[in-house]
């Protein structure tokens, strides 16, 4: 292909966007095909002689297309969202273009410095104390990752990169029981072992950590001759939102010397609106790491991750190794590949650049008082249907309930409104027992879609009760 074809195509793909976005809601949220039903339709063995870009583009829309699940559609309501504005995917299109490696200051400078830049943009929104530095990563599980393997070094004295782990004991994590599993992901790949994490009961109305518990859990180790290592904290987990009391966790962790990360990804994208904090982000600034995900709520097309770090040197004596020909010239340039655990990285700040102008912190901070407003109204009306239970009330833009029955009942149901197609749910489990979510968080969805939820959820229990 040249580049007058490039031009050529590209015009076409940028009209097929247009016009895929603007019909989204004529479609099915949910992919309808079978498992295998894509495969089957790709041939066994790849093309010996080039094929006419008219042809591929073509079989994208008959092939891949149909087995596409709508991320964008305005009615996705499952699991959290994985936005992406119109102004972030401009600014992927000319990543994708420039296509640099922006691994060292030197590979691109701009790259660095916007990044730089948009982090301290990012801290600023969000209400956290100007001594926060941090990095873009592409997800929470990576900044999550980083901040575990920190733990771990900074409790053996940063000498398990160099020795291993044989030999130092048990290092002990504490976390709520309503973790995102990326947390146990965590700390399997760092060596800590899932018998290590310790998870504190849930309780109260935002169900978070039991800190008297934890206190107890934290000094029974210490006697038995583990060594605590850290405290991860969530604000708005995944299940039901569950939100720890950030003050309370902060002090035991300073009692002990104990590194801490607080996993934000969803809801920490709220905090860009002040009335949320005094709630669920007091205390925040005592953190040593901090992550949220702006390819969540905020509309950063994925993969956009930032992890805001207190002091980032414990976590640059963990995971910097600067090999000769990664060296750069100077001291007054940040690699942020030395911040993370890949050493490639893609130029993921200019989305948020280009975002952030395009809206205006107020633009994005109508739409989460508006998600979260039409999420409380329209529990109320979940609440009024006959049988029906709220599981858990709102936070944020997030709630659960159960229909009349047992388990299979509420899977059946979610099963039927997923293949009814009109919306996207998703179960959990709380409290022993399987829950209906609903979170609100499509960058485009409107009040009358959030409230199309009650009628479609009502509408197939009839149908299948």
């Amino acid at each position: 292909m040249d580049w007058d074809e490039f031009s050529e195509w590209s015009k076409w793909i940028a009209e097929w966007g247009s016009q895929y976005h603007k019909t989204l809601r004529d479609r099915p949220v949910r992919a309808k095909t079978k498992p295998g039903e894509i495969y089957a339709q790709l041939p066994d063995s790849p093309p010996q002689m080039p094929e006419d870009m008219g042809k591929i583009l073509g079989d994208f829309e008959n092939i891949v297309m149909p087995g596409i699940t709508h991320w964008q559609h305005p009615c996705f309501f499952a699991y959290f969202p994985a936005n992406a504005a119109p102004p972030s995917m401009l600014a992927e299109q000319l990543v994708n273009m420039v296509a640099a490696q922006c691994m060292l200051w030197q590979t691109s400078p701009a790259a660095t410095e916007v990044e730089g830049k948009m982090v301290d943009w990012m801290r600023q929104a969000l209400g956290l104390a100007d001594e926060f530095t941090g990095v873009i990563q592409d997800s929470a599980s990576s900044a999550t990752l980083s901040a575990v393997l920190t733990m771990r070094e900074k409790a053996t004295g940063y000498t398990g990169n160099r020795d291993g782990l044989a030999g130092k004991g048990s290092l002990r994590i504490y976390c709520s029981d309503q973790v995102h599993s990326s947390i146990d992901r965590a700390c399997w790949v760092a060596g800590i072992g899932q018998n290590n994490l310790k998870k504190i009961p849930g309780i109260g109305p935002r169900f978070g950590m039991d800190t008297k518990e934890l206190e107890l859990v934290i000094r029974a180790d210490i006697a038995e001759g583990h060594t605590p290592a850290g405290i991860i904290a969530i604000t708005g987990g995944t299940g039901v939102g569950a939100s720890d009391d950030l003050k309370a966790i902060a002090e035991i962790a300073k009692i002990h010397d104990l590194y801490t990360h607080l996993d934000a990804a969803w809801a920490g994208s709220a905090m860009i609106c002040p009335e949320y904090r005094d709630s669920l982000w007091n205390g925040v600034n005592a953190y040593d790491s901090i992550v949220f995900n702006p390819h969540k709520w905020l509309g950063a097309q994925f993969d956009c991750s930032i992890q805001f770090l207190k002091d980032a040197t414990p976590q640059l004596n963990t995971l910097k190794i600067e090999p000769e020909y990664l060296k750069t010239t100077g001291d007054a340039v940040t690699n942020y590949s030395e911040w993370t655990i890949p050493l490639g990285r893609r130029f993921r700040a200019l989305k948020l650049w280009f975002l952030i102008r395009s809206y205006g912190l107020v633009g994005l901070q109508m739409r989460i008082r508006n998600h979260v407003l039409w999420a409380e109204e329209l529990c109320s009306k979940i609440r009024l249907l006959e049988g029906f239970q709220i599981t858990t009330d709102p936070i944020l833009s997030l709630f659960s309930f159960r229909c009349p029955g047992d388990d299979m009942a509420q899977q059946r149901l979610v099963d039927a409104i997923n293949d009814d197609g009109r919306i996207y749910l998703t179960q959990g489990a709380f409290a022993d027992q399987k829950i209906i979510r609903v979170q609100v968080g499509q960058f485009d969805t409107t009040r009358e879609d959030v409230m199309s939820v009650a009628t479609v959820v009502s509408e197939v229990w009839e149908a299948i009760k």
